[in-house]
């Protein structure tokens, strides 16, 4: 296994209810097998990530003679503890596979558009602007600017693109006593979903809120580090939706594991990166594609970077597909 680290600028800061990123470390690994070489990007989130603080110039020199199988079996067994290798590792190992991916063989993938945190003004020239050229979908961070300033900005979106599907994210921002009140002022504006509420952790009070509230809530941060609990987890808080970020989880069988229980439960999921670059991109548009896909997907981050691996994902629109050379 080869690997090398890369630091990635961001074109324009992005900001988060946990902070601003302006940079940020990528590995790329290599493995080859057969005369075919397949890569993986370990891109972890220092602010989410479990293994956001560890140093994977370490754990990869550690690696760097295994065996192809030993590589494996060893990102398998630390899985709770590097999630972003497991994910890195799988998304390698898929790129030796003989058999194309229904994405590598043409299959599109819808996706919704992003609008990041950042002053009112500067979100709703962003969102104008995305709905005007044809995006179906946007995704809104909410939670860390004042309720009625955000209110104001959705209902102005709303007004001008009256069919359009808006998603929420609150990365668990708003506070248990007043998330209720928030989820029915933004319910006023045909809101599809809304993402992480409150904080991850609290089953009992998230339980509650998903079986009040009048929009539909969908678990992210909530499903972290979780992987015996998969099926309590669900059954204990009864979403509506799941957000599944392979990088974060683990890579792709426990995402796997997430989507079977959650279909015991009629609970339905979507995938979405994870500030990785176009490698990891690439490697979770593959692996969504295996799927029926009937939502749309939150892919679609590499363009946030001055600079990324070469790639041969085209987006336009809302449309991601696979450009054959």
């Amino acid at each position: 296994m080869k690997f090398q680290e890369k630091i990635f600028e961001f074109i324009k800061p992005a900001k988060t209810s946990r902070g601003v990123y302006t940079k940020k470390s990528h590995f790329k690994i290599s493995i080859t097998q057969d005369s075919k070489t397949g890569c993986g990007e370990i891109a972890p989130l220092p602010d989410l990530s479990v293994d956001g603080k560890v140093n994977y110039t370490r754990v990869l020199e550690e690696c760097h003679n295994l065996s192809n199988s030993d590589l494996r079996d060893f990102s398998e067994a630390h899985i709770a503890m590097y999630p972003a290798l497991n994910f890195a590792v799988e998304s390698a190992f898929a790129q030796l596979s003989e058999t194309p991916s229904p994405f590598k063989k043409g299959k599109e993938i819808i996706i919704n558009g992003l609008v990041w945190m950042d002053t009112v003004d500067e979100m709703l020239e962003v969102a104008m602007k995305k709905a005007g050229e044809g995006l179906r979908c946007l995704k809104f961070k909410v939670g860390a600017l004042d309720h009625d300033s955000e209110c104001r900005l959705i209902e102005k979106v709303r007004t001008a693109f009256p069919n359009i599907t808006l998603r929420l994210d609150a990365n668990g921002g708003f506070n248990f006593d007043d998330a209720q009140h928030k989820l029915n002022d933004f319910n006023a504006f045909q809101i599809h979903s809304l993402e992480q509420p409150i904080k991850a952790g609290n089953w009992e009070a998230m339980n509650e809120i998903c079986a009040k509230s009048p929009i539909d809530i969908a678990l992210d941060e909530e499903l972290i580090g979780v992987y015996n609990q998969k099926y309590p987890l669900l059954k204990s808080i009864k979403p509506k939706y799941i957000i599944l970020k392979p990088s974060l989880l683990g890579g792709f069988s426990p995402c796997d594991e997430w989507i079977s229980e959650a279909q015991k439960l009629d609970i339905d999921w979507w995938a979405t990166s994870a500030l990785e670059g176009n490698i990891g991109l690439l490697a979770i548009a593959e692996w969504a594609s295996s799927y029926d896909l009937s939502l749309p997907q939150g892919l679609g981050t590499g363009a946030l970077y001055k600079e990324n691996y070469p790639s041969s994902l085209v987006l336009e629109k809302d449309i991601l597909r696979y450009k054959v050379n």
